[in-house]
């Protein structure tokens, strides 16, 4: 039987995605997570899981560097994003990406169940008013997802909580491991982006934000 894995801080719209995909497939299983640490544990525990449907905006996961993420961590897992945004011009960039699919908040169970269906059948799925418009991303972009995509996934952790403005010892402590080797990630890290300090990481990490322009930068601390 399927099993499908659902990331999504919002409990009612898990509640929907459950009935939408029970109706249609009665005898899947289903596991969920509300959280950047769940998500990745959930996906850890199951990496043969038929589908993921994946929040834009759950907490600590930053726009589509979790889905680069996860696309370079496991390529044989479709992703499809789901989101409360409609503009066609980030659903291209989701498939660009690497989604399988893009399901709006909007959309009904009809939608959703259809959706899930044609994904699981090997197919990709977007709303087709979305299909109007859509613009290829950006070389910068593309080149900065692969960067990402060659992180560990505990250097991806380290860089999102970096985005969230912590601090290395914070890091460290939520993280349970030693702040010197947070320093030791950051110093990977920076390699990796091609970046010069903690704010040029975050900043080109943001490319791949919803609204890139919306990303703040760190806090100044010594480097890295």
């Amino acid at each position: 039987m399927p099993l499908i894995l659902i990331a999504d801080d919002h409990p009612l719209f898990r509640e929907a995605l459950r009935g939408a995909i029970t109706r249609l497939m009665p005898d899947t299983q289903l596991r969920e997570a509300q959280d950047a640490s769940g998500l990745y544990a959930m996906v850890d525990a199951a990496p043969d899981a038929d589908l993921l449907l994946l929040d834009l905006t759950m907490p600590g996961v930053q726009g589509l560097s979790a889905l680069v993420h996860l696309r370079a961590q496991h390529p044989q897992l479709p992703v499809v994003m789901v989101s409360a945004r409609e503009e066609p011009s980030l659903m291209r960039r989701a498939l660009d990406h690497g989604a399988t699919g893009f399901i709006p908040k909007s959309a009904d169970a009809a939608q959703i169940g259809e959706a899930v269906r044609q994904v699981l059948e090997g197919e990709r799925w977007i709303p087709p008013t979305a299909l109007q418009g859509m613009q290829a991303m950006d070389d910068d972009e593309r080149d900065i997802a692969r960067r990402i995509s060659e992180l560990t996934p505990q250097q991806f952790r380290v860089l999102q909580m970096l985005g969230t403005g912590l601090l290395n010892k914070q890091i460290a402590y939520e993280l349970g491991i030693s702040e010197a080797t947070i320093k030791a990630h950051m110093t990977a890290i920076l390699r990796k982006l091609g970046a010069n300090n903690r704010t040029q990481a975050v900043l080109i990490a943001g490319r791949l934000a919803v609204d890139p322009n919306s990303v703040i930068a760190p806090p100044e601390e010594a480097e890295p």
